[in-house]
């Protein structure tokens, strides 16, 4: 979207002059995906390269069971609530508002949501705090790279450096750019991981065999549970999802949802391209999350390293100096400036969307004029880097500010799994509803992640087996 969007260009607005039919096949849908890619770019850093990688730091290859369901149980759910967005051009949190019971304009999701949003500035300092040490361990300030001086100066640098180049409006190179380093790093570190058995770290079949038995050793618990928030899509990443598939065209290409024939033909072939495009995330941060995973598994885990403070990513780096030497160690640095400031820069315009989405839900401005919207936006892209760059700076533990969010999420996934079936039964033609064996694996989804939000509320709240 522009610095200022014209009414007839709002993707929010739908009217019959944005209609686009939708196209068949593969290579013909290639140029229309997209939304994915933000999420993709968003997952990889937070995710993957910490909560992941100190799971496996922590459990060694046991909960490797546990990776590949946290990936693969939630991508029903987001297609389907992107289902519900580009049948009514809505995004998520308008949609979670209309929940009942409400309180007056807001709806007890949203209240959840806040809650959940509150924990947020914590995940996201603690990216921003990976990108301040990654770059302090890269040129220091001052003689030693983790000292408060050298840090409290990256820090300042990431949080203007990320203030001025979203808010100048290039938001779709560095979307662009930060992919392509993220499929980089990612490509080489699954490259390392496959080959891991040809060094001192190698692994064998038993270890991968032994990590599909679904136990979860003593001590790893709470390592788990925020591992399963936080990898594949979390509820965050679900929700504002849901925002770039409107961004993109897929509701306003569809068209007003008149309920005649040729809307359900187009909205279906739109729904299709999301399929795609859900996809095509889904194998992005599913082979990078095992392949971190492994790394940790194998390298960190039989050396006693637990990814803590401010030595994370000093911890981290030893994953491939260990292996290929410590020529590697500024090439990791690189890469993880490029991994998670892809987070926090994706980050950034989605959660804008969003805290404005919810301010437009309690009636501090109309969401459908787009100027307001664009104001808004402008200002959360300043305020949210100055709250998430303070936050580091007060706690200054990234493993578990990253934890702590991945814990939040994953307790209000249940919540979002009340929504999109709310969502499903009320606001979508029953024409647009999923296959049979998508709906299976729906229902599969919604009840994998509502055991598993019940099992990590009871837990916070000391109830259960430790």
């Amino acid at each position: 979207m522009g610095t200022d969007v014209a009414a007839s260009d709002d993707p929010y607005l739908l009217t019959a002059d944005g209609i686009k039919e939708p196209p068949r096949g593969w290579a013909a849908s290639l140029r229309y995906l997209g939304p994915g890619l933000i999420v993709s770019a968003s997952i990889v850093g937070s995710g993957e390269l910490i909560a992941t990688t100190a799971l496996g730091a922590e459990a060694g290859f046991a909960l490797l069971w546990m990776v590949i369901l946290s990936t693969g149980v939630k991508v029903a759910l987001q297609a389907e609530l992107a289902r519900w967005t580009i049948s009514t051009g809505k995004p998520g949190l308008t949609g979670y508002n209309a929940v009942p019971p409400r309180f007056g304009r807001i709806g007890w999701i949203s209240l959840l949501w806040i809650a959940m949003a509150l924990s947020k500035l914590l995940q996201l300092g603690g990216i921003v705090g990976g990108v301040a040490v990654s770059l302090s361990l890269l040129i220091p300030v001052g003689a030693d790279p983790l000292s408060p001086t050298s840090l409290a100066a990256w820090t300042l640098i990431v949080v203007a450096g990320s203030i001025a180049l979203l808010y100048s409006n290039r938001y779709g190179l560095i979307e662009r750019g930060a992919f392509l380093l993220v499929a980089v790093f990612s490509a080489v570190t699954v490259v390392i991981a496959f080959g891991l058995p040809f060094t001192p770290f190698s692994y064998s079949g038993a270890d991968v065999a032994g990590g599909l038995a679904l136990t979860i050793p003593a001590g790893a618990l709470g390592a788990a549970v925020a591992m399963f928030g936080i990898t594949g899509v979390g509820a965050d990443e679900i929700t504002f999802y849901t925002y770039w598939c409107v961004e993109k065209g897929y509701a306003r290409w569809a068209g007003p949802p008149d309920g005649s024939d040729e809307w359900v033909r187009r909205a279906r072939g739109w729904i299709r391209v999301m399929y795609k495009d859900v996809f095509l995330s889904w194998v992005i941060y599913t082979f990078s999350t095992l392949a971190f995973f492994v790394m940790g598994a194998a390298v960190l885990h039989p050396q006693g390293l637990v990814l803590e403070g401010n030595e994370m990513i000093t911890t981290l780096s030893r994953m491939y100096t260990d292996t290929i030497g410590e020529w590697a160690n500024v090439l990791f640095l690189l890469g993880a400036v490029a991994v998670l400031g892809s987070t926090l820069w994706a980050s950034v315009p989605s959660w804008s969307r969003m805290y404005t989405n919810l301010f437009a839900t309690l009636g501090v401005l109309d969401w459908q004029d787009s100027v307001a919207r664009q104001r808004w936006l402008r200002a959360l892209t300043v305020i949210q880097p100055v709250l998430w760059g303070m936050a580091y700076l007060f706690v200054s533990s990234p493993v578990v500010m990253v934890q702590i969010g991945g814990v939040a999420t994953g307790i209000f996934l249940p919540a979002v799994v009340i929504a999109t079936w709310y969502l499903r039964r009320t606001e979508v033609d029953p024409r647009l509803h999923g296959s049979a064996a998508f709906n299976v694996l729906l229902v599969v989804s919604s009840a994998a992640i509502t055991l598993l939000g019940a099992y990590t509320i009871l837990n916070v709240f000391g109830v259960g087996a430790g």
